[in-house]
């Protein structure tokens, strides 16, 4: 006989979420658990980037191989300091466009679990627009995963409810505070070289990108 697997669910408000959910989150993100929780685009999973438990666990989760970078989130720019390299060209579009749809690729401090990067040296970071994503990120050290929500082949998650099959494959807390805007996942854009290129097109229009840097 199977035996059901227990998922936390905490209800939080997205605009001022409870301290005492947050912390909760982030106690099980520090003990190597992944946690579901609502960005200003989509809904991710969170996992800490420098414990190679958590990170193996996201993939479990996810049912993928890891063979794909993990994106990060950070709760403020000192934060995202700790965790990469800004150049010059980074820090102009992480004034103007932080917190907000943008994820920048940046060379890796080290610290990170290889799979984050997948030994490229590079890694995708952004300072999210939902007050939800930034409390995480802050009280569970800074930084924490934002990979979609989602098992390999199935659409990203808009909606707490889409995340409930995911306590099947791991999944140890669910952060639900409704709805967010779906759409396109942040936008991608490479800037650890001299000009930035685009890596993937999403929420923020490109034009909006160059226009930052007019």
């Amino acid at each position: 006989m199977s035996m059901k697997v227990e998922m936390r669910r905490l209800q939080v408000d997205a605009l001022q979420p409870d301290p005492v959910s947050i912390e909760a989150a982030a106690a099980c993100i520090r003990a190597g658990g992944v946690v579901g929780f609502p960005t200003d685009t989509l809904y991710g999973l969170a996992a800490d980037p420098r414990n190679p438990a958590g990170v193996r666990k996201i993939f479990a989760v996810k049912q993928r191989p890891p063979d794909r970078p993990l994106p990060l989130i950070a709760g403020d720019r000192d934060a995202v300091e700790r965790a990469a390299h800004l150049s010059l060209l980074a820090r102009r579009l992480a004034e103007r466009a932080w917190p907000g749809p943008l994820t920048l690729l940046v060379p890796a401090h080290p610290g990170l679990v290889p799979e984050v990067h997948q030994g490229t040296g590079l890694v995708g970071i952004r300072v999210p627009d939902h007050p939800v994503a930034r409390a995480l990120a802050a009280a569970a050290g800074g930084l924490i995963t934002a990979t979609s929500a989602n098992r390999s082949g199935e659409p990203p998650a808009d909606r707490p409810e889409s995340l409930l099959h995911l306590a099947d494959t791991g999944l140890d807390l669910l952060l639900d505070a409704g709805p967010v805007p779906g759409g396109a996942p942040s936008t991608v854009v490479d800037v650890s070289g001299d000009t930035p290129v685009l890596v993937r097109a999403g929420a923020l229009p490109w034009e909006r990108v160059l226009e930052f840097l007019s």
